[in-house]
């Protein structure tokens, strides 16, 4: 009598094992890529852009981001190239600090370069998060909004 209660239970336990517990696969096919110089397919599809794609920005109709102070607390862009709403609020004299030769010197050993301490970002650059609007300069530096308008450099950097 108990040995088949033993085997219905391992019979239950291998047919519950036995499952596919893996997701099917998405049956939609890849984008096609094309190179430069040829033309695409005539059936090749352009996938719609959505919310989570980076926007293509055209340098040349919006701009590039400015060094206003670099790392060396040098004025680099005057107040009259900023736009007039920036200007208004920002006070460069104030903002124009140099690091410390310490924070350099940490600058040059961890990253190779000082970053400059604080830029402006054309609104087309910026990307939005829960703490605030930000860019990433050079690919390794954060910047974030004050409320002056412009990006000062995360102070993890040089802290």
């Amino acid at each position: 009598m108990r040995i088949p209660v033993i085997t219905l239970c391992f019979v239950v336990l291998v047919a519950a094992c036995n499952r596919k517990t893996v997701p099917s696969k998405n049956k939609v096919p890849p984008p096609t890529t094309t190179l430069p110089g040829k033309p695409a397919p005539p059936n090749a599809t352009v996938p719609p852009a959505s919310a989570d794609s980076p926007a293509v920005i055209n340098p040349a109709i919006m701009g590039s981001p400015m060094i206003v102070i670099d790392g060396s607390g040098n004025i680099v862009t005057a107040k009259d190239k900023l736009p007039s709403d920036i200007a208004a609020k920002v006070h460069l004299s104030g903002l124009a600090r140099s690091f410390t030769p310490a924070q350099k010197k940490n600058l040059v050993y961890r990253y190779k370069m000082i970053p400059p301490k604080v830029l402006y970002v054309p609104e087309g650059y910026v990307s939005k998060s829960a703490r605030g609007k930000y860019i990433v300069y050079r690919k390794k530096f954060w910047y974030w909004q004050k409320a002056d308008g412009l990006f000062h450099l995360d102070p993890t950097y040089y802290q």
